[in-house]
């Protein structure tokens, strides 16, 4: 098979794999209202996702160093389908959290297999290529879903099983058969089956910086939905996670210009802007605010912060880069879950938009701390760098 098909299949499958993440997510209220659950049970779905992901990636990161890339990639593909039927089948909170953990391992199988496979494909030397490719398929991929749903939604009316859900009935299978068929680049190794991620020396700032970044898109994706339709702009719901995404795969090819540590830093700055912007919109329901501020969040979290911490792990591990991203996505899945879940609780005590104004606070500063010690350790570095 052609280098250039197998990429293009690669990289299909990666994006279908991340398609059906966020594919039910205009629909959380009304699986929400199927069994009368409040803001801390939508968030605790939503979280769900992570549940599955994370014992995923700190257990069988490096699963594919052993079998091979191609089927845990191609089982990530039938988990998503599964995981969406499941809840065509029994549209509940209960049947959100069991399809969230669902496609949680899915998505914690493929990314891990599908960095190291692209990377594979095109070559150690062209690792920041192959690390644009991912994050652009799964960037399109993880926003595509929501949007697909919710134009769906829009032509259909409300409706349990949109065109979305179908589409991915039908590409799924079909992806999964392609992806077992292409070149076994990767040379499997007998390594043991359960092998915990690494976490590359130098790196911890990359890795918090995902937290930080993804915390923010978590809430976009799960919190602000609910006070969209509180405030009767619930339509609006695909395009803000769609935004919240795919601005990002916009800025990737700029930050893959800038060197990492350049992008990094663009993108401590506008994860709390654009969150600010956000949190300004809603309370003065202000949808223009809220489209503006979802774009920034998203410029940093899936733009130059994404792009950034996974090419850069990819040049610090280049013998371990499955474990690696695996590493890398427990910083980033930590940050995605757990502000998400409190800011939920606490949303259910003191509201919606208090809870996003503690969560703002909390991003600040947490943003300030990680900077000054940064620029603490980067200093020195620096100034022995000049002397030698």
């Amino acid at each position: 098979m052609p280098k250039a098909l197998s990429i293009s299949f690669l990289a299909l499958g990666l994006f279908t794999v991340t398609f059906a993440v966020n594919l039910q997510a205009p629909l959380y209220d009304a699986y929400a209202a199927e069994s009368n659950v409040g803001a801390t049970a939508v968030t605790i779905a939503f979280a769900a996702y992570v549940g599955g992901l994370m014992p995923t990636l700190l257990l069988l990161g490096g699963l594919s160093d052993r079998i091979g890339r191609r089927i845990p990639i191609a089982l990530a593909l039938i988990l998503g389908a599964t995981a969406t039927a499941l809840l065509v089948q029994a549209p509940s909170w209960i049947s959100l959290v069991i399809a969230r953990f669902m496609l949680g391992v899915g998505t914690g199988l493929a990314t891990t297999a599908g960095t190291a496979y692209m990377t594979e494909i095109l070559g150690d030397e062209r690792a920041k290529n192959a690390a644009l490719i991912v994050t652009s398929a799964t960037s399109l991929g993880f926003g595509g879903g929501a949007l697909a749903t919710g134009i769906s939604l829009g032509l259909q009316g409300h409706t349990l099983l949109p065109t979305s859900y179908i589409a991915l009935f039908i590409a799924a299978p079909i992806l999964a058969s392609i992806v077992l068929t292409l070149p076994p680049i990767d040379k499997p190794r007998p390594v043991s089956p359960v092998r915990l991620p690494v976490f590359p020396a130098g790196t911890w700032v990359f890795g918090v910086a995902m937290a930080l970044a993804w915390s923010a898109t978590g809430m976009t994706i799960a919190v602000v939905p609910l006070e969209l339709a509180k405030n009767n702009l619930g339509g609006w719901t695909g395009l803000v996670i769609f935004l919240a995404i795919f601005v990002g795969f916009l800025c990737q090819p700029i930050a893959r210009r800038m060197t990492n540590g350049h992008a990094l830093a663009l993108g401590f700055l506008l994860i709390p802007l654009g969150f600010l912007v956000l949190l300004a919109g809603v309370w003065m329901k202000m949808l223009a605010l809220v489209l503006i501020g979802t774009c920034i969040t998203s410029a940093a979290s899936y733009g130059f912060t994404y792009l950034a911490s996974l090419a850069e792990i990819s040049l610090r591990a280049p013998d371990n880069r499955a474990r690696a991203t695996a590493g890398l996505f427990v910083y980033a899945y930590f940050g995605f879950s757990l502000p998400v879940i409190a800011s939920g609780a606490l949303a259910d005590m003191l509201g919606l938009l208090s809870a996003m104004v503690v969560f703002e606070v909390a991003l600040v500063t947490v943003t300030a701390l990680i900077i000054a010690v940064w620029k603490h350790q980067v200093e020195p570095a620096e100034s022995a760098a000049r002397a030698g």
